[in-house]
């Protein structure tokens, strides 16, 4: 193989280009930093690919669907309206390619270089980036090296699960044609949205979850609420299940599974394994560079640092919560560093940011204990289901604030008396908040209602600037709108 040892000195050097990657590359290169961008797919990585804008696209169409089935309760008649999966692809594509080239003309307009290709750290210094055909390669120098690698979906070792018609959320948003009969293999964010997809489309979905309840980290009132909806949508939800095995029959695929002491079998002609997800690291390291690592993902400290001081790394690859808005903050905190890090040793300061090691924690902290006057808050970060209705949730539950002793009082609002829920035709909903008993002070809140995802935004806020209940109240919202309900959880 050919080597090209002519390669160009970087400030910085970023392995992937997903949420983290070209975000870092944006901030980078406003900072003055040479950048360079590493990536094998495509641009955007798997959020804008095989993730959160395909789900949500794919999601819009069939919502759109199921409400014009019933549209007629609306004085609205649409007869024999049809759904076409290709078309949906179709459409899904035509967003995908839009965003891409959005990313493409920010990473030009910054003049951030982009390669296309495998990377691999062969130094502190030195990243080996080899094409897909692997004919050629080049050697990228740098001062700075940023993972933004990702993760992959995670196969259970499950017997069975290599069988045709067994896929993973990569798979099942690329499928032109439904799966008529649908068995989904684990019930959390990822395996609710493909059910409501699923359900929406008019296909028979069954979840089997190992945990028991569905939504396992989320507060249990919404894991209730959303299982009833479910249910009336006509899906079948059973958890504390174990799947066993997976069978092949002359009508499909059969799942095999332990519900508490009682064995059972679902036949599907699709079977989604949404268990999870891992880091993607494989051929990431030369043998001689060494990280800490802890079960897999890169241990890093509050600036982003590694246990090699120079190589940083943000997003899925690193513990902690695995969402495409951290992967983004957690990249902006840790360019912030660098350059913080670079101004400080030009003036010769000897004692910078005195704090943790790197590569010292395996979780994520807030924007005032880094130490950095411009960080993104990361002690507040909402969590989304786009589900219908939706689910949105920040801060602490009423459960996670018990078990750390502190004194609450929760306010709750049902939906169902909000006018903009009743004349769309929502579904049951409401608005939970969670404050200090002395004073107030909003601790987090619990979303699940149309516009959800949009409106917990405001609670982020309220948290990271410590505002009360009486202060939030004190705001006026337009009427008639679904953040109505906002102002009436609060009083």
């Amino acid at each position: 193989m050919e080597m090209d040892k002519s390669s160009v000195i970087y400030d910085l050097v970023i392995i992937g280009a997903g949420p983290a990657g070209y975000v870092a590359a944006q901030e980078a290169s406003a900072k003055g930093m040479k950048t360079a961008l590493v990536e094998k797919r495509e641009l955007g990585g798997t959020c804008l690919n095989r993730g959160c804008i395909p789900t949500k696209t794919i999601l819009h169409s069939a919502e759109l669907f199921a409400q014009m089935k019933s549209c007629e309760q609306l004085g609205i008649s649409a007869k024999n309206v049809t759904c076409d999966m290709a078309r949906i692809q179709e459409r899904k594509e035509e967003v995908l390619e839009q965003l891409r080239a959005g990313i493409a003309m920010l990473m030009k307009k910054g003049k951030v270089d982009v390669y296309y290709g495998t990377a691999t750290i062969a130094g502190p210094h030195e990243v080996t980036v080899r094409t897909e055909d692997a004919k050629n390669a080049v050697v990228l120098s740098t001062d700075k090296i940023l993972i933004a690698t990702g993760s992959v979906p995670s196969v259970p070792p499950i017997p069975g699960s290599h069988l045709p018609g067994v896929v993973t959320s990569d798979e099942l948003l690329a499928k032109k044609e439904l799966y008529p009969r649908l068995t989904i293999i684990g019930g959390g964010v990822i395996g609710m949205e493909f059910a409501s997809i699923y359900s929406a489309l008019g296909c028979q979905v069954t979840v089997i979850e190992f945990l028991d309840r569905i939504l396992a980290n989320m507060d249990k009132e919404i894991s209730q609420n959303l299982k009833m909806i479910l249910k009336k949508r006509g899906v079948d939800i059973h958890t504390g299940a174990k799947v066993e095995e997976i069978l092949e029959s002359p009508g499909g695929l059969i799942c095999r599974y332990r519900e508490k002491d009682t064995q059972r079998t679902e036949e599907s002609d699709g079977i989604l394994v949404a268990a999870g997800r891992k880091v993607s690291t494989d051929g990431l390291f030369a043998p001689e560079v060494k990280v800490a690592m802890e079960r897999g993902r890169i241990l890093v400290n509050a600036y982003g640092q590694t246990s090699v001081p120079n190589i940083y790394a943000a997003g899925d690859v690193t513990p902690g919560i695995q969402l495409a808005h951290a992967a983004s903050a957690e990249a902006v905190n840790a360019v912030a560093h660098m350059v913080r890090a670079k101004n400080s040793e030009a003036e010769g300061t000897a004692a910078f940011l005195q704090g943790q090691e790197p590569g010292e924690r395996s979780g994520k902290t807030g924007a005032e204990s880094n130490g950095l006057a411009d960080a993104m808050h990361m002690d507040v970060i909402p969590s989304c289901v786009y589900t219908s209705p939706e689910i949105g949730c920040v801060g602490l539950t009423q459960e996670e604030a018990k078990s750390k002793n502190i004194d609450v009082i929760v306010k709750k609002y049902p939906m169902s008396a909000n006018g903009k829920s009743v004349l769309t035709r929502q579904e049951r909903g409401f608005i939970k908040v969670v404050a200090e008993k002395e004073g107030g002070r909003i601790l987090g809140a619990q979303m699940m209602c149309a516009r959800a995802t949009d409106m917990i935004s405001e609670f982020g806020t309220a948290i990271a600037n410590g505002l009360t209940l009486k202060q939030m109240a004190g705001v006026i919202r337009p009427h008639p709108s679904f953040s109505e309900g906002i102002s009436e959880a609060v009083k």
